[in-house]
């Protein structure tokens, strides 16, 4: 049951979600550092790679890659409100996540009591 595809989807989508959050929040903290290039995360093409295979999720993991972006001209390439759109949908998609997890854990302890 813990490790069924959806559930190990599922952990693996909120590793990766809760990862990008982490580099939204250092992107925004470093908004004014010369030189600071954003930080993207990536992993639902791989996660929908190993689904569409029939492979275990489990193995997915997030990558965090330097932005391409352009620059200003203090060498920082972050974007305000880049960052704040992607925090309101990683967000989101993190929450969608938790309470599909927390679901499907609810209905193993209505089986576990036998209600």
């Amino acid at each position: 049951m813990f490790d069924d595809r959806s559930s190990s989807a599922l952990r693996v989508a909120v590793a990766g979600l809760a990862a990008r959050q982490t580099a939204i929040a250092n992107n925004i903290s470093n908004i004014e550092t010369p030189g600071y290039r954003a930080r993207k995360v990536k992993f639902e093409e791989e996660l929908k790679g190993a689904m569409d295979k029939g492979e275990s999720a489990s193995g997915v993991t997030p990558s965090v890659m330097t932005s391409l972006e352009p620059t200003k001209p203090n060498g920082n390439n972050v974007n305000l409100d880049e960052e704040t759109l992607s925090h309101i949908d990683t967000t989101m998609r993190y929450n969608l996540a938790i309470r599909a997890l927390d679901g499907k854990y609810g209905l193993l302890r209505e089986a576990i009591k036998g209600a």
